[in-house]
């Protein structure tokens, strides 16, 4: 099998600003990402990977290629897919054909990790490759258990005053349909799947669940403080949470 990892990343940030950039803990978000695809590769020898970076930010990938020991590979993106409202998918897309046609290669899977996700583990990394791996699939994303639920605890406004977001006679949580929220941390997508040019749920999807770390997104530098909080206990107590930021001293020259 082999897999090609992508790490896309915009210059800039409407919420916080230069948010690819910032140091989490004492070490750059990125830097976490690259660890626990690195952690992944050491476990799994046997697979073939790569590592793109796709991004407009210099100052990015200057830090990257200039810091970690990873053999990486970048795509300067084009200004086209840099907008605000371009979908990250298009990204994804873009960066499977030009590795396609730079290493005269097919993948049999696309994993796209987000920068802004540090609490990941290598577990749940290898969830997402084996359930896709073994499914049917087009794609496979991370979730986390609902804190509310559309047809139990969540309202909207109407003409009548604030309803229900779905319409449901449901007076206990419990009995209300299962409800995920998407975290935004992990992807695997087939190749063939990306070349359609289909959004994700014009396709099949399956999930996997990952711990509930409370901040699902960092946009703002409220989450950020929040983030670093939550880390801070989390590295103590989760060694499977702390082997991603020790082992970031092992594939950087830098020291904490």
């Amino acid at each position: 099998m082999r897999i090609l990892f992508t790490i896309c990343g915009r210059a800039g940030s409407k919420g916080i600003k230069n948010k690819n950039l910032k140091d989490f803990l004492g070490y750059p978000l990125v830097f976490y990402t690259a660890s626990v695809i690195d952690l992944f590769m050491k476990q799994n020898s046997r697979i073939d990977c790569d590592i793109v970076v796709n991004s407009d930010s210099v100052d990015l990938m200057n830090l990257i290629n200039q810091n970690l020991k990873l053999q990486i590979d970048f795509i300067d993106r084009d200004p086209a897919l840099g907008e605000d409202y371009t979908p990250k998918i298009a990204v994804i897309q873009n960066s499977l054909k030009i590795m396609q046609d730079r290493n005269k290669q097919e993948y049999d899977m696309v994993v796209d990790l987000d920068i802004t996700s540090p609490l990941r583990t290598v577990g749940d990394l290898q969830s997402l490759i084996d359930k896709k791996a073994e499914g049917a699939a087009d794609v496979v994303f991370s979730v986390t258990d609902s804190r509310r639920n559309p047809y139990f605890n969540m309202v909207k406004p109407s003409t009548e005053g604030y309803v229900r977001v779905i319409e449901s006679s449901f007076n206990a949580r419990q009995e209300a349909p299962e409800i995920f929220d998407m975290n935004a941390s992990l992807y695997a997508y087939s190749p063939l799947f990306l070349e359609s040019g289909k959004g994700i749920f014009e396709g099949k999807c399956d999930v996997i669940k990952m711990m509930d770390t409370a901040v699902l997104d960092i946009d703002n530098e409220n989450d950020f403080e929040l983030m670093e909080v939550i880390a801070e206990y989390l590295f103590r107590s989760h060694e499977e949470m702390s082997v991603v930021r020790d082992n970031i001293s092992v594939i950087t020259n830098a020291e904490h």
